[in-house]
């Protein structure tokens, strides 16, 4: 007996299994045009709750079926998490589907007490109201935001300048709802119908999500295509040390290379690259590995190396990451993240960068604060739970601080408009996070990162092409230093200009131009999370009324 489509889209378990495989083939680091499946990978997933509803399902039988999905769909995308611990990896998967059902089950009850149409706009409002809840509280992993999956596309998303990468969001969950409609708007699957008028003829129905699908892509080509890179020019050098995180970097390791050798290593490389026009160098994440006490930098062997390098090349900054150390004078004046040693009393140690401005100018350090959750923020609770999830840069708990830093140059003989945001490696991935950094005044992104964590897997690939639209949303070239996995310049259209190999040494030299003008979304934020989440708890209200009504 032959099987139709309709037997197939009527099997919870065909369903459960196509939408993760949809949603993985439109991931990064798939190219054009596999993306697109992203405006069709949460058909199967409307569909599912369509089919339980008709089958008189409870909730804990959708949340089940809902929650095979997303942990499908979460390993097929983010597995090389485990490369470094696999203990971690999975702990990651499996909590970030338990956090990512919440919406689909709220979702679920709003259909099931407000009725279809409410049920379906709460949909839509409830993910995007989590996605915005994702990227600040402290089990943050925005790496699954759906506005992220157009990376490799650049040019279909130039208006996230106004939107953010939650209007991505919106344009994934708004799509995947028309389509559905057309699909299965008359599927007999009573009594959860989301009928089309039955006047409408098939090329009616399908009027809907191809201009759905179209129009977005039109309005970006037209920003696009006017887009011109603004701004002075300014060269720029991105170094690529390649030393290996495992076997290399930290003393343990089975061909380790001490601190004073890998510093050697990348002043070699900037020896090589820079010339008498260039304005900055980047050194990649924990660059300067061995313990720099705050207090005393100006002091430190290699602050004073970098100095000796700088002395060589008038006008010349440097940024670089580091492992730094903050003492307190006494309890009370440490902060809530800080340690204590009976021989230091009670100190905090960051991942941070230090900016040296030239040969002999001040000093500046800015300490990472979106914190790797499970490596370098757990909540004390789940310390237990989660264990070690190693995702890149260095591991334990550390100190952040309150507002982003820009690097400027004090002196005066220095190009003024070189304004640099020091953003270290997995803070690149908040699109609103990094709009602060040009909000103070940034003209350049620099991203420093040490991929080498994740092997050659996607997860190296992902992280850079994230970065290609922080670029789109703030309109500034991206400068991006990596240890290895890999180094590269991006231009404010979001295209990779430049880039190294994988797991190579070597250095970049690019001309990046330095925009000060601030878009829509670096002005304003993420108005369209935000406004999620004020009608997602106007809808949870309702319910709970519509709840006790009952």
């Amino acid at each position: 007996m032959s099987l139709s489509f309709k037997d197939f889209a009527n099997k919870p378990w065909v369903l459960t299994v196509l939408g993760p495989l949809l949603l993985w083939a439109g991931w990064p680091v798939h190219p054009a045009p596999a993306p697109l499946l992203l405006l069709v990978g949460l058909v199967p997933l409307l569909r599912l709750a369509q089919v339980l509803r008709a089958q008189g399902a409870s909730g804990g039988r959708f949340w089940r079926w809902t929650y095979l999905y997303l942990l499908l769909w979460n390993v097929l995308t983010t597995y090389w998490v485990a490369y470094s611990t696999v203990g971690g990896g999975i702990a990651a998967n499996v909590l970030n589907a338990a956090l990512q059902s919440l919406p689909l089950l709220a979702f679920w009850h709003t259909r099931r007490l407000a009725g279809r149409a409410v049920g379906y706009l709460s949909f839509v409002v409830y993910w995007l109201a989590f996605e915005q809840l994702h990227l600040t509280w402290d089990l943050s992993w925005p790496w699954l935001t759906l506005g992220n999956a157009f990376a490799m596309v650049p040019g279909w998303v130039q208006w996230y300048e106004y939107t953010g990468q939650l209007g991505g969001s919106l344009w994934v969950l708004l799509t995947n709802l028309a389509l559905f409609r057309t699909l299965f708007g008359s599927a007999s699957v009573a009594p959860d119908q989301v009928s089309a008028p039955k006047s409408q003829s098939p090329a009616t129905r399908w009027l809907l999500p191809a201009a759905a699908v179209a129009v977005p892509l039109l309005v970006s080509y037209l920003i696009g295509s006017r887009w011109q890179e603004k701004g002075p020019a300014a060269e720029v050098v991105v170094v690529q040390p390649n030393i290996d995180p495992f076997e290399e970097k930290f003393e343990g390791g089975a061909r380790y290379i001490t601190p004073l050798q890998q510093r050697e290593r990348m002043i070699q490389l900037t020896e090589q690259t820079v010339t008498p026009q260039t304005k900055l160098v980047l050194w990649p994440e924990t660059s300067l590995e061995e313990v720099h006490f705050e207090n005393n930098l100006p002091l430190n062997p290699d602050v004073q190396r970098i100095r000796q390098l700088l002395l060589q090349h008038p006008g010349l900054r440097l940024m670089s990451g580091m492992t730094s150390v903050a003492e307190y004078p006494s309890k009370e004046a440490a902060s809530p993240t800080a340690r204590f040693r009976d021989d230091l009393g009670y100190y905090d140690v960051f991942n941070a960068a230090l900016h040296v401005d030239g040969a002999s100018g001040p000093l500046q350090v800015y300490h990472k604060s979106k914190l790797v959750p499970g490596v370098e923020k757990v909540p004390g609770w789940l310390n237990s739970a989660l264990g070690t999830i190693n995702l890149g840069g260095v591991v334990g708990s550390y100190g952040s601080q309150e507002y982003r830093a820009v690097f400027r140059s004090a002196s005066a003989a220095t190009d003024s408009s070189l304004r640099v945001a020091p953003v270290i490696c997995y803070e690149s991935v908040y699109s609103d996070y990094v709009s602060e950094y040009v909000r103070r005044g940034a003209t350049l992104i620099g991203i420093i990162t040490n991929d080498g964590w994740w092997s050659d897997s996607p997860g190296y690939k992902q992280h850079l092409t994230y970065g290609r639209l922080r670029a789109i949303e703030t309109r500034r070239d991206i400068a991006r230093a990596a240890n290895t996995g890999v180094s590269a310049f991006v231009n404010q259209r979001g295209d990779i200009v430049q880039q190294l190999g994988w797991w190579v040494p070597g250095a970049s030299r690019y001309t990046v131009h330095l925009n000060d003008e601030l878009t829509f979304f670096t002005r304003y934020g993420e108005l369209l999370g935000h406004a999620a989440q004020i009608l997602a708890v106007l809808l949870l209200g309702l319910l709970v009324v519509r709840r006790f009504a009952k």
